[in-house]
């Protein structure tokens, strides 16, 4: 499953070598790599800006995002909160709403809220897009928090702000730090909303570029696979970093 998994990224990179203007065959490394067409690729797809928009975006949206979803993962899946179930039961719902179908809305929201063609029409609905999974994640992992510990913090004085931010939030870190990870990955890697949204492509974000390397009657495949490259670096990196605490949230649970 891995190989089959890495084989496309494989040849991704293999065709970023070979030399510009042809459409390589099959996966194969090329005679004579051509390490330029990352500069040229960098140049012509303005990544350097891109970066720093994208950036930018990522910035505002994963802290407030992971705040968000952990404050209100913590309410729905660990306190009393009234209605927690039919709360939580809307974020599931929204799980089933694609990005596509809200697409349309969302422009005329950001339209009438002053906020279209700026970096808050990627940001604002980036973080509400990305909300429902993000509160279903840390409410899965609240509920499987045992009651006695909170039970032994408040015989000891805590109450709910000391409980979460002193007992809760510290046990929680690598459901966070997954947390935070896919949604680096989903707003790095946003194209939909940031193309829509904002027509100065200088304020998209970085899979903005990849339309650089499209024209009207030809594509540049090699250029295409080394901006795709150099797109992704940043979220491969990233992720060999957290991948320590990716796989310990992930099995969380599963080991009582």
């Amino acid at each position: 499953m891995m190989a089959i998994s890495i084989v496309p990224f494989v040849g991704v990179l293999f065709t970023s070598l070979h030399p510009q203007g042809i459409v390589p065959e099959g996966i194969s490394w090329p005679a004579s790599p051509q390490w330029g067409n990352y500069l040229d690729a960098w140049s012509i797809g303005n990544i350097g800006e891109l970066l720093w928009s994208s950036t930018l975006i990522v910035l505002a949206v994963v802290p407030v995002g992971v705040l968000v979803c952990t404050m209100a993962g913590f309410a729905l899946g660990h306190l009393r909160t009234p209605g927690r179930a039919l709360i939580s039961t809307l974020f599931l719902a929204g799980l089933a709403v694609p990005f596509e179908s809200a697409i349309v809305p969302l422009y005329y929201q950001a339209e009438a809220l002053g906020t279209l063609n700026t970096r808050w029409a990627i940001i604002l609905p980036m973080i509400g897009l990305l909300a429902p999974f993000g509160v279903f994640w840390m409410s899965a992992h609240f509920r499987g928090v045992p009651s006695a510990i909170s039970e032994a913090a408040r015989m000891d004085g805590a109450d709910t702000i000391r409980l979460f931010l002193h007992v809760h939030l510290p046990l929680a870190l690598p459901a966070i730090s997954t947390l935070a990870l896919l949604q680096f990955i989903s707003t790095w890697n946003q194209f939909l909303v940031a193309s829509v949204l904002v027509d100065d492509p200088g304020m998209r974000t970085m899979a903005g570029a990849l339309g650089a390397f499209q024209g009207e009657h030809r594509t540049d495949v090699v250029l295409l696979c080394a901006g795709a490259v150099t797109i992704m670096l940043p979220t491969v990196l990233l992720f060999l970093f957290l991948q320590r605490r990716f796989v310990t949230a992930l099995l969380a649970g599963a080991v009582k």
